[in-house]
C-alpha cells in the first residue's frame, strides 16, 4: 500500500474558499491528511479551523515561520492558500526547512523573488508547485496532446480570454463606495501590482502555454483602471518564441460573463476551443471538416486525458476535480522522489515553480506596457 502523505496548510482559515478547495482535492485521492496548520494569523481563528478539521491544537499556529520551524522533519508538503503578499515569505520559510510546496498563484510580487525561490528549491532540492488549476482539466490535456501529435498542425494564431463580471459594480460610484467589493484582491498592498491580470490572466497565460507550449516572448498592453488603483481590464497583444501572434483579453467587469476562460488555437490543419463554464467539452474542428465536440471520458479520448478522468462520462468533473489531477501528480513526485524512483511523465504532470516564475514576468511586462502606451514589451 502507498504511503498516505502528511501536510500542513497555510492560510485557509474561516471564510476562505480557496483553502477550501485544496483541502477537498486533496482529499479526493486520499492521498494525503492535514495534520498542521497556520489557518490565520490570529490564533482564536487558526484553532477554530483547526478544531472543525480535527487537527491538533499543538500543531496549530498563527504565525508560518513558526510552523516551518516547528514542522521541519515532520510535513511531506505544505500548502500556501494566502493572499498575494505573503506567498514569498511563506514559501521561502517551508523550502528553507527542506518541505516540499504546493503555493497558489500568483508565486509573488516581483521577479527577483520569483527568481530566488526557484532558486532555492532546487538547492533544497524540494518538489515545488504553483497551482494553475485548469491544467488539471481532463479537456484541456486532451488537447494539448492533440497539438503534440499534430492533428492541428502548425499554429498559426491563439486567441484566449478570462471574462468575469463581479466587480462591475465598482465602475459605479455610487455602488463601490457602499459596496465593500473583492476584499484584498483591489488592494496594491496585498494583490501587488495588478488585480485582473494577475489574478485571471495569468491562468491565460499559463493553460496556454500548458496545451500548445508556447510562451509570450514580448506583449503590448491596453490596461484599463477605471480609476481603481488596480487594473480591471485588459487586452493584450502576444508574440509567442516562435513567432506566432494571439491575443488575450481579461476582464472583471464584463456584464453577464462568470468564469468565462476559453482557448481558440487554429493551426494550419484545424482548430481546438475549450471553455471552462463547458469543461467536460472539447470543440475539434480539422479543417474542410464539420466541427466535432469531445466529451470527457468517451471512447475516442485516450492519453492522460482517459488516466484523469475520475466517473463516468456525463456525471459532470470541474473544479475540485481539476485540482485534484494537480495533486495525484504532484504527491505521487514527492512519493516515488523520497523512495528513489524514476519519475514518468505523469508525476510530472503539475504545473512548477518554473511555471510560476513566468506568470510573474509576464505580468510585469503587461503592466509595464500599460503604464507606456501600449509599447512593445519583452517578457524577460
Amino acid at each position: 500500500m502507498a504511503k498516505v502523505l502528511s501536510y500542513g496548510m497555510v492560510g485557509g482559515g474561516p471564510g476562505s474558499f480557496i483553502g477550501v478547495a485544496h483541502r477537498k482535492a486533496i482529499a479526493l485521492s486520499g492521498k494525503a491528511n492535514l495534520v498542521a496548520g497556520c489557518f490565520s494569523s490570529k490564533m482564536e481563528k487558526s484553532l477554530k479551523t483547526a478544531d472543525e478539521l480535527g487537527i491538533a491544537a499543538d500543531r496549530t499556529y498563527s504565525d508560518f515561520a513558526e510552523m516551518a520551524k516547528a514542522e521541519a522533519g515532520k510535513l511531506d508538503f505544505v500548502v500556501i492558500a494566502t493572499p498575494n503578499n505573503t506567498h514569498y515569505a511563506c514559501c521561502k520559510a517551508f523550502i528553507e526547512q527542506g518541505i516540499n510546496v504546493m503555493c497558489e498563484k500568483p508565486l509573488c510580487f516581483g521577479i527577483d523573488e520569483a527568481e530566488e525561490l526557484v532558486a532555492l528549491s532546487k538547492e533544497k532540492n524540494v518538489v515545488f508547485g504553483v497551482m494553475y488549476g485548469y491544467s488539471g482539466n481532463a479537456m484541456t490535456k486532451f488537447a494539448k496532446q492533440l497539438i503534440a501529435e499534430g492533428q492541428i498542425g502548425e499554429i498559426v494564431n491563439v486567441n484566449a480570454e478570462y471574462a468575469q463580471e463581479w466587480l462591475i459594480d465598482q465602475l459605479d460610484p455610487e455602488q463601490s463606495a457602499t459596496v465593500k467589493m473583492s476584499v484584498w484582491r483591489t488592494d496594491p498592498k496585498v494583490s501587488g501590482i495588478s488585480n485582473c491580470v494577475g489574478d485571471i490572466g495569468t491562468h491565460i497565460e499559463n493553460t496556454v502555454a500548458y496545451v500548445t507550449g508556447l510562451h509570450p516572448k514580448r506583449v503590448a498592453a491596453r490596461v484599463d483602471y477605471y480609476g481603481q488603483p488596480l487594473d480591471l481590464n485588459a487586452n493584450i497583444l502576444v508574440e509567442f518564441n516562435n513567432g506566432v501572434s494571439g491575443n488575450f483579453w481579461c476582464s472583471q467587469v464584463a456584464t453577464s460573463h462568470r468564469n468565462g476562460l476559453a482557448l481558440r488555437i487554429y493551426g494550419t490543419k484545424g482548430m481546438l476551443e475549450w471553455h471552462e463554464e463547458n469543461c467536460e467539452y472539447l470543440t475539434f474542428c480539422k479543417k474542410g471538416e464539420a466541427p466535432r465536440i469531445m466529451a470527457r471520458n468517451c471512447g475516442y479520448v485516450y492519453g492522460r486525458a482517459a488516466e484523469v478522468a475520475r466517473i463516468p462520462s456525463g456525471h459532470p468533473e470541474g473544479f475540485y476535480e481539476m485540482f485534484a489531477n494537480i495533486y495525484d501528480s504532484f504527491t505521487s513526485c514527492i512519493t516515488k522522489k523520497a523512495a528513489g524512483e524514476e519519475l514518468t511523465a505523469a508525476d510530472l504532470d503539475f504545473p512548477k515553480a518554473e511555471d510560476g516564475m513566468l506568470g510573474v514576468k509576464y505580468l510585469h511586462a503587461v503592466i509595464e506596457s500599460g503604464k507606456n502606451d501600449s509599447k512593445w514589451v519583452e517578457v524577460k
